[in-house]
């Protein structure tokens, strides 16, 4: 079970990064794009911003591939875990200071 979540938040990381489908166009225009309540649209609105939310997906679905595969290659589950916990903490800099930039850029 812990392995097709993995392989699912995966799956849906790439899919959005490489906007299959137009997946990301969609999510933008119906998502990301509107208020919340009084939070002005913030950094995922933005394609950049898009991207590195994608990516905090996909890194969490490697990092939960990682923790599935531990039983069958632990090198192999390590190596995973631990990439999917540096993409995950790397991006989420990357979006708080992206959010914060978006956010101070408001015009009050």
């Amino acid at each position: 079970m812990v392995l097709a979540i993995g392989v699912l938040l995966c799956v849906a990381g790439i899919a959005l990064l490489l906007n299959l489908g137009g997946s990301a166009d969609a999510v933008i225009r119906k998502v990301t794009s509107r208020s919340l309540g009084e939070l002005a649209p913030g950094f995922a609105a933005s394609r950049r911003g898009f991207r590195i939310y994608a990516a905090l997906v996909l890194a969490i679905g490697v990092a939960v591939t990682g923790l599935a595969v531990l039983d069958q290659s632990v090198a192999f589950g390590v190596g995973l875990l631990a990439a999917g916990l540096i993409v995950f903490v790397a991006a989420s800099v990357i979006a708080i200071v992206g959010e914060v930039r978006t956010y101070r850029a408001l015009k009050r």
